[in-house]
């Protein structure tokens, strides 16, 4: 029997999921450098609109908490947001967010989300038990304290999640820099966001 997991992504089979990228989650993110993590997630949007990924976006209580940093949002102008009805700390239990999944009719998920132990932990739970392939963005990932992502993190290992980091995540979808989007990665993704290739 084939095992999926060991196919690489690429940016035919593979959507993205990012969840409460908001200014106010990101004021409560304690574990890590915000510039680092911000940097991923919108590193990985640019990728995604480069390499004509589906993407995602899911918010939690908006009008407290903000829209989508314009970073991210401004990548995906006509596309729609969805503003949890039910304010879950699991994006799929909104209908809008998980039909948006279903429509993409792909099986391998990259998801990030902010915070680490809550939103983003809880999302990708789900998504394991709906029989996906779950990729998790880890320095896109922040939470109020270092524990509080660590064992975020390591709950979402010990149930399958997949770790990955942007440098990795693009490459994969990348494959190799004969694609012909390799030039527009260095210039818009890499150069922005990797320390060496961006030196």
């Amino acid at each position: 029997m084939e095992n999926s997991k060991l196919n690489l992504l690429t940016a035919k089979n593979s959507f993205l999921l990012l969840v409460d990228y908001q200014p106010a989650m990101f004021r409560g993110v304690g574990s890590g450098d915000r510039t680092i993590i911000k940097g991923a997630a919108v590193g990985a949007a640019k990728a995604a609109s480069i390499l004509n990924v589906p993407v995602v976006l899911s918010t939690i209580n908006p009008k407290l908490n903000g829209e989508v940093i314009p970073e991210i949002k401004n990548l995906f102008p006509k596309q729609e947001v969805f503003a949890r009805k039910m304010p879950s700390f699991d994006a799929l239990e909104d209908k809008g967010t998980y039909d948006a999944i279903k429509k993409t009719k792909r099986k391998k998920v990259v998801v990030s989300g902010l915070w680490t132990s809550m939103c983003f932990a809880f999302t990708a739970l789900h998504l394991i038990k709906d029989g996906y392939d779950v990729y998790g963005l880890i320095d896109a990932a922040g939470d109020s304290v270092p524990d509080a992502h660590h064992y975020g993190v390591k709950r979402m290992l010990q149930a399958g999640v997949i770790p990955v980091t942007l440098v990795q995540l693009i490459s994969e979808w990348m494959h190799d820099w004969a694609n012909p989007k390799a030039g527009e990665l260095m210039k818009e993704v890499y150069s922005k966001y990797d320390a060496m290739l961006g030196m």
